[in-house]
């Protein structure tokens, strides 16, 4: 599509525009704009080099003149008869930034859109909320390379970073490795490198997955560790074991999400982990826990909301599993209490299918046959059941709840 670019031309175009399309100078051929939804502008010239059809964005409009912008468009137009590539030394330009802006980028553009981003952003920049008291298991990325050329870094410099944080952190040092990698591949998608420096490098320490499952007089010793946490963090740390939810998705859970009064909590698929929505039983034992819950504030948007205005609801709470684990006792992680629960409904005779839509995994091979079932009856069946015997435990009773398991499991596999 092409026209006369005017003034007057743009500004109707950038308030009706719908969706983005380029529109073209029947005036100056190879010169146009680029119109986006809410106003976005830029002029672009498109030419041939050598044979090959290159495209150069000039500027966004109207902060550069519609006349210095068509000057601009002739003069690249006249230096590709000659051989000369705008858009070539614009990414060649780019090369030469510092990887202190190439982090900027990143975060703007991928972290910041990730539910992992925040992490992303802590090994990068460090922490803006930590005092800096003692050692830390490495120093931020950007402080150690943050005014080096991205094109000067090489895979020595890679492996230089990764020794230095495995000394203290081996682990960390693998979470690094693979941050600094997808880092810049990012670069190489944006024209800012042609190889990636992480290439052939290696996990510094291997992996293991964690297995860690509380026992019954571990799970006791937290529970009654919790009466001494504010309300707020008590709930979380229970319904955590209760629901065998993920963290992250009861971090931000919000009351729209909770029907209390049948029972039910429902995850929408926006922030469940694997992408899938997800119905939750609340077993009485869960209900009772929200209705202590919500009696502090009735008026919250958040289950759990933050006492930090930038934040809505807690994010984390590391510094509450510190203080926990150590007034119990007890050495463990959040996601420990949701492979507790999965693991003793498991060895309690739940069938790994039931335990398996309570987790919200997404099943694969024959059982996928499955997925278009909900497995509500049966998921409320081993989740009700997993209540009492959580009561049982930190009650310290000790009748077993074999037998109503087994029967649920056997529901399960008649379906």
């Amino acid at each position: 599509m092409a026209q006369a670019l005017s003034d007057r031309t743009l500004r109707s175009l950038i308030t009706a525009t719908m969706h983005r399309h380029d529109l073209w100078d029947s005036t100056l051929s190879g010169f146009g704009v680029r119109l986006s939804p809410g106003g976005h502008c830029a002029f672009v010239v498109r030419y041939r080099v050598n044979g090959r059809l290159r495209r150069f964005t000039i500027g966004p409009y109207p902060r550069l003149s519609l006349a210095d912008a068509r000057q601009t468009a002739r003069d690249a137009l006249r230096d590709a008869q000659g051989g000369k590539d705008l858009a070539a030394e614009k990414i060649e330009a780019r090369r030469a930034e510092t990887f202190a802006e190439l982090a900027d980028e990143y975060i703007e553009r991928h972290a910041s859109k990730k539910r992992s981003g925040r992490e992303d952003i802590r090994l990068l920049k460090g922490s803006p909320h930590k005092k800096k008291t003692g050692k830390t298991p490495h120093e931020p990325i950007v402080k150690r390379w943050g005014s080096r050329k991205v094109k000067d870094i090489q895979r020595r410099d890679v492996r230089a970073l990764l020794d230095d944080v495995a000394d203290r952190a081996p682990i960390m040092a693998n979470r690094v490795l693979a941050l600094v990698r997808k880092m810049f591949n990012f670069a190489i998608e944006h024209d800012w490198l042609d190889t990636n420096p992480c290439q052939m490098v290696k996990r510094v320490a291997p992996e293991r997955q964690r297995d860690r499952v509380l026992s019954e007089d571990e799970v006791r010793a937290v529970w009654k560790a919790l009466n001494d946490e504010r309300p707020i963090v008590a709930a979380l740390f229970r319904l955590r074991l209760l629901t065998a939810q993920r963290g992250g998705e009861l971090h931000g859970a919000r009351w729209d999400e909770i029907d209390l009064k049948g029972g039910w909590w429902t995850i929408p698929a926006t922030r469940a982990k694997n992408g899938l929505a997800h119905r939750v039983p609340l077993s009485p034992q869960a209900v009772r826990v929200l209705k202590e819950l919500r009696g502090n504030d009735s008026t919250a948007e958040y289950l759990f909301p933050s006492r930090r205005k930038a934040r809505p609801h807690i994010d984390h709470a590391q510094k509450a599993i510190e203080r926990i684990a150590k007034r119990s006792g007890v050495d463990f992680r959040g996601h420990d209490l949701r492979r507790t629960a999965a693991s003793l409904m498991v060895g309690a005779g739940v069938s790994r299918l039931v335990v398996a839509k309570i987790l919200n995994h997404v099943e694969t091979g024959v059982t996928a046959v499955y997925d278009r079932h909900s497995y509500d009856r049966e998921k409320r069946a081993a989740l009700d059941l997993w209540g009492q015997r959580v009561t049982r435990i930190v009650e310290n009773r000790k009748r077993s709840n074999v037998v109503a398991f087994a029967a649920t499991n056997d529901t399960a596999r008649s379906r």
